[in-house]
């Protein structure tokens, strides 16, 4: 079971904002797809071939999992450049283990995440 939702409401009103702040994590950036509000989540990406991939700590429910799929991109702020992310798409615990390279820490099983985000670099 994931990472429980009312967790994700504190981080996301205490946690997150003092995350971008601090500009340490890497920052996915996201338009709301009922409300049209600019979103900015900071959370882990990790670099993939042709793109990158999210460990989804909430599931695929997540308001912010919602809202890529819905707009079919959102721009990545990393490693201090900013990157389009398109084509999302959710993926499983093998595909994405093999994506992912061996330095990547997976995540405990405990948490029984078995649902990943993978987005490509979207061509210029």
């Amino acid at each position: 079971m994931p990472m429980p939702l009312w967790w994700g409401h504190i981080n996301k009103r205490v946690f997150n904002p003092r995350a971008i702040a601090g500009g340490k994590y890497p920052v996915l950036t996201h338009v709301g797809r009922t409300s049209g509000t600019t979103y900015h989540t900071p959370l882990d990406a990790h670099p993939v071939d042709g793109g990158y991939l999210f460990i989804l700590v909430y599931g695929s429910g997540s308001d912010w999992v919602q809202n890529i799929l819905a707009a079919d991109r959102a721009r990545l702020r990393a490693a201090g450049q900013e990157m389009e992310l398109a084509a999302p798409r959710l993926i499983g615990k093998e595909e994405a283990f093999q994506a992912l390279s061996d330095e990547v820490a997976r995540p405990p099983r405990v948490l029984r995440i078995t649902e990943f985000l993978r987005m490509d670099l979207a061509a210029h």
